[in-house]
């Protein structure tokens, strides 16, 4: 036996496991959904059929959620969307104009157990796209997410985490930028990016995205960072 560990076979892929330990992780998404992305898809979707309304409150709520995981977003059901009192638009002064506010209980995900209680957060605009989409699709319990056939009909099967991907990638070649660069993990990367430019402190962004790994999150922070910051800039 441990001679086939010795053999040139044997050598030859261990030679090629050690090559690819070294190799940087690419990220999932060549590109971020940043804001300004995230408004050319909102416009490449701006029509009235059910699938513009659906495609809309997909992408808002995907993005403003925290960047869900596209496994999340097309496993998301109607049961697990609990309606808040109305939060005023500036936390620091409650005499503001009040948002509508929903919880969203996450159940099981890549890093909780479904009884663990993450839960995140929609406020504002997200909040009114997503019930525009259920009452004009009719939903009240189960999937949120569905498939809409070709004929514009509504069907009771929830997406599948690839058409997620998929609808982003559509979106993302009407909006005239290209597909290739984009996927539906762009939508979490955006949201981190985002936060970070706008001075959120890390802790609470990763409440929203439900990061457990303090490491990766904060590289999001750290490349805002280096493009906001000086030391790049010596020589202009």
């Amino acid at each position: 036996m441990a001679a086939d560990f010795m053999s040139e076979s044997a050598r030859n892929a261990t030679k090629l496991a050690v090559r690819a330990s070294s190799r940087p992780r690419l990220r999932k998404s060549a590109k971020a959904v940043t804001l300004d992305v995230l408004g050319e898809l909102l416009k490449a979707c701006a029509g009235d059929r059910l699938v513009d309304v659906r495609d809309r409150a997909l992408l808002m709520v995907a993005f403003a959620s925290g960047g869900r995981r596209r496994s999340e977003v097309s496993s998301l059901r109607v049961e697990q969307l609990i309606e808040e009192d109305p939060v005023p638009a500036d936390p620091d002064d409650p005499d503001t104009a009040l948002l509508p506010c929903v919880t969203i209980h996450l159940g099981r995900t890549k890093t909780a157990e479904a009884d663990g209680g993450a839960s995140v957060l929609l406020i504002g605009k997200p909040v009114a796209t997503l019930e525009d989409w259920l009452a004009r699709a009719g939903i009240t319990e189960g999937a949120v997410f569905r498939r809409i056939d070709r004929w514009g009909h509504l069907e009771r099967r929830a997406l599948t985490p690839q058409a997620v991907n998929l609808i982003l990638k559509r979106r993302i070649l009407q909006a005239g930028l290209d597909p290739r660069e984009f996927s539906a993990h762009g939508l979490r990367a955006g949201f981190l990016t985002e936060a970070a430019r706008r001075g959120i402190p890390l802790p609470e962004a990763m409440q929203q995205s439900q990061h457990r790994s303090v490491q990766q999150a904060s590289r999001y922070y750290n490349d805002a960072e280096r493009r906001n910051g000086n030391a790049a800039r010596l020589i202009v």
